[in-house]
């Protein structure tokens, strides 16, 4: 079974704030842009025969500078829909919330442009995304690379190795970041994580 190649987009103001952030479209900053091209020559010592990209602009634009710009846009990579939480800090939401944890309690709800999901919601999601990522594998000479956000390929990761949804709280993920998920005897393993040549000051 081939690799498959997780890249976290580049960082953003609400990133570097903390703040949730699903589906507002933010554009990288010029450190997430930084970020990102740092990887390029990473990305490039690997073998990959399809990558895939968010179609929110963070992504897309690393998917270009890590040299992925014919990478297809699939709207199963976005990130999680935090609803009522979009814009919000955990710091912010545990004021109302004690205690409250993302990837076990959820999201309060939101618009109806953008309700919400559950973490359940969420692990079907990268459960249909792994799927496309088999097919891709079928076959190929070179491993799958996805391009996307933070909690949403924690939840893959986790569903990558038989683990349920809540469990990619344990994968801590930066921005501009390269993971590999491999195999060992056949089954689904880390490979290498958050992998981040040449930190970029601050």
């Amino acid at each position: 079974m081939a690799d498959v190649f997780l890249v976290r987009h580049g960082e953003t103001e609400w990133s570097r704030s903390g703040r949730h952030t699903g589906w507002t479209d933010l554009p990288l900053t010029e450190r997430g842009r930084e970020e990102a091209r740092r990887l390029a020559p990473l990305i490039r010592s690997q073998r990959v025969a399809a990558a895939f990209v968010s179609p929110l602009q963070r992504a897309r634009r690393t998917a270009e500078l890590i040299g992925a710009p014919d990478a297809t846009v699939d709207a199963d990579l976005r990130e999680w829909d935090y609803g009522g939480y979009e814009g919000v800090t955990t710091a912010e939401i545990q004021r109302t919330r004690p205690g409250w944890f993302l990837f076990t309690d959820g999201v309060a709800p939101g618009p109806p442009e953008h309700p919400g999901e559950t973490p359940e919601e969420i692990g079907e999601r990268a459960d249909r995304m792994l799927a496309k990522v088999e097919a891709a594998l079928a076959g190929a000479e070179g491993g799958v690379l996805l391009v996307a956000h933070g909690h949403f390929l924690r939840v893959l990761t986790a569903r990558r190795l038989g683990l349920p949804p809540a469990d990619g709280a344990l994968f801590q993920l930066e921005t501009g970041s390269l993971c590999r998920l491999g195999t060992e005897h056949g089954r689904p393993v880390i490979a290498g994580w958050n992998i981040r040549p040449g930190e970029p000051d601050r």
